[in-house]
């Protein structure tokens, strides 16, 4: 009897059980390790947004902090009334911050030429400034230069332009700056120079002026000391307002009969001085000092009465006299035009 026919004998287990279950833990275990993976996979996307994120936040605090240093420049700038400009050399194209803008008076944002920039230049800083330009561009140099301009709507300023010049392969490709108005400090600067050259009651060239100049003296020039008649009276009689006003009005006759000279001064209370640097012949001198005399003795109507005074004039040519001996003689002719019955000149004697 064969073994399969005995009931009692167990029969052997099945092998594709076994095959099956081995199937399913590798299937388990890849699903497992995808599983893992995914989760890796996550926690890397995670982590790079997180990267991101914090990426994308210090771009946006950048960016806020360009705004604002930009917002603060502008506000330096417009308070220090100051611009930036460029200038595009093949095209002579222009860009301009608001202060360049607001220093020419164009409206903010408007195209702009070069053609109407320059023309709110005045003529003389127009040729300066293209001089200037030509030479910097030629040296690849910066520059820097002051310019009177007069703006779009009238108003009257000094600037001072500052410029770099920036070349691309050797050749000038561009220009770009600054521009600041300077019109309070170059008028502070006038008001203290006139101050220091300027005499306040006349506006005559002052005596420091004077000596300067007649330190220079050529020696084909000449000087004329020219002394008023009659002021002391008028002061006394008048007052010290009227003979202020006399002095002022004998400078202006006294600059109009001098037309052709280099320089008239007063040097005292009621002298005066006049320069012809050079070319002063005896006649030249004293139709100069005929002309003085003359214009000095037309009556003068102030405050309802008809004033009158005159002057003397003593002139000396400079030949190889030193300034102070220069003085000296025109001072002694002076005083013999005074001995002569005033309002009249003389001329000293050569040496």
């Amino acid at each position: 009897m064969n073994s399969s026919d005995d009931p009692g004998q167990a029969l052997p287990a099945p092998r594709r059980p076994r095959l099956a279950s081995a199937a399913l833990r590798l299937a388990t275990r890849a699903v497992d390790a995808a599983a893992a993976q995914s989760w890796r996979d996550t926690a890397t996307i995670l982590t790079l947004r997180h990267e991101l994120d914090a990426q994308a936040a210090l771009i946006q605090r950048q960016a806020d902090a360009l705004a604002d240093l930009t917002r603060v420049f502008e506000e330096a700038t417009t308070e220090a009334r100051i611009g930036l400009w460029q200038c595009d050399l093949p095209t002579e194209s222009l860009r301009w911050s608001d202060g360049i803008y607001d220093l020419f008076e164009f409206p903010h944002g408007s195209a702009v030429n070069r053609q109407d920039t320059l023309a709110c230049y005045t003529e003389e800083a127009r040729r300066h400034l293209g001089a200037v330009r030509s030479e910097a561009i030629g040296r690849r140099s910066a520059f820097t230069l002051d310019a009177e301009i007069v703006a779009r709507r009238g108003s009257r300023r000094w600037i001072r332009i500052t410029g770099s010049v920036e070349t691309r392969a050797g050749v000038p490709a561009r220009l770009f700056g600054f521009k600041q108005d300077i019109t309070a400090q170059t008028l502070s600067a006038e008001r203290t120079r006139y101050q220091a050259e300027f005499d306040r009651m006349t506006g005559l060239a002052n005596r420091s002026v004077f000596d300067d100049r007649l330190a220079q003296m050529s020696e084909t020039g000449a000087l004329l000391l020219v002394d008023l008649d009659g002021f002391k009276a008028i002061n006394d009689s008048h007052g010290h307002a009227v003979g202020d006003a006399c002095l002022q009005e004998a400078a202006r006759r006294l600059r109009a009969a001098c037309r052709d000279t280099d320089l008239v001064a007063r040097i005292g209370g009621d002298e005066f001085a006049v320069l012809v640097a050079q070319g002063a012949d005896g006649p030249l001198c004293e139709a100069i000092g005929r002309r003085i005399v003359t214009a000095m003795r037309e009556p003068y109507p102030h405050g309802g009465v008809c004033l009158r005074f005159g002057a003397s004039v003593g002139i000396a040519r400079a030949a190889a006299s030193a300034p102070a001996d220069l003085f000296i003689r025109a001072d002694a002719a002076l005083y013999a035009a005074k001995a002569a019955g005033r309002g009249t000149l003389r001329m000293a004697q050569p040496r």
